[in-house]
């Protein structure tokens, strides 16, 4: 047999498996979210499967989940614009630090990323409520969640930045662009990459986030997709798990397809700092 059909076929022996795997999930929830309820509960039609649309019914007609995926995209979309207004620049100028006193800032950054949201609720919480006078409110999420998005993004595109040549700008700068003019015209649209990594993983953390969601937010028209679900579909001891698993398997659904889309650039912008 050729060597590169064994390789293909190793590749293939490989791939296939995890590919069931991580893509089991998501065909269960599909296939429980078009169940009846009735079903779900009765051990012994868990295999028959006869299809209905009642659960996405009741979650769109009778639950706030529109209005959940509407904060979602509201603090989502906010997140991101603060998030990149001040992390390019910041990453940006760190990049451009040679020596050991960017590498100490840059590190010093991260590590405010790798602190738990668990022990830091309960300080943030005293100052969305005492200081920012925010709670029950979006903005008190739009305002807690660049502490950790900030971090990230500027180690990520500071990574990004340094694998970008000197040269570049230099030479903008002698065909008489401004500093600023240059990083629109230059360093910017070569770094696009590393700005989608930044702009689709903020967005996903965002949407994700349960902890400071559930300490800030306590009314139900507030509520973002990661705390409404959990809390308004499961009632006592019954969770309407048809309802839940529509409700995830909606917004699964657009950022799957989103990394699919932009999966080389995603890559590449995490990768884009390693061999610096």
């Amino acid at each position: 047999m050729p060597s590169p059909w064994r390789h293909k076929l190793f590749a293939y022996a490989v791939t296939i498996p995890f590919a069931v795997l991580l893509g089991f999930p998501f065909v269960w929830m599909a296939v429980t979210s078009l169940k009846p309820e009735y079903q779900v509960y009765d051990p012994t039609k868990v295999w028959s499967f006869h299809p209905t649309l009642a659960s996405y019914g009741f979650l769109f007609h009778h639950t706030g989940y529109l209005r959940w995926l509407r904060n979602s995209c509201l603090v989502g979309l906010a997140v991101v614009v603060i998030t990149l207004v001040v992390a390019l620049p910041a990453g940006y100028a760190l990049a451009r630090l040679a020596g050991r006193v960017g590498r100490t800032l840059g590190v010093a950054i991260f590590l405010t990323y790798l602190v738990p949201p668990t022990l830091l609720f309960l300080p943030l919480s005293r100052v969305v409520a005492q200081y920012l006078h925010l709670s029950d409110r979006l903005w008190a999420l739009i305002v807690v969640y660049p502490s950790f998005t900030i971090p990230f993004a500027i180690w990520l595109l500071m990574g990004f930045f340094k694998t970008i040549p000197q040269e570049l700008e230099d030479a903008a700068l002698i065909d008489g662009c401004s500093r600023l003019g240059a990083l629109v015209r230059i360093v910017f649209p070569i770094s696009l990459p590393g700005i989608l990594t930044v702009v689709i993983f903020t967005f996903s953390l965002v949407v994700n986030e349960f902890v400071y969601a559930i300490t800030f937010i306590s009314s139900s028209t507030n509520r973002t997709v990661a705390v409404g679900v959990p809390t308004d579909l499961i009632r006592g001891d019954l969770f309407n798990w048809p309802g839940i698993m529509a409700a995830i398997l909606i917004p699964s659904i657009p950022l799957a397809l989103v990394y699919n889309a932009f999966l080389n650039r995603f890559i590449a912008g995490f990768t884009g700092g390693a061999f610096r």
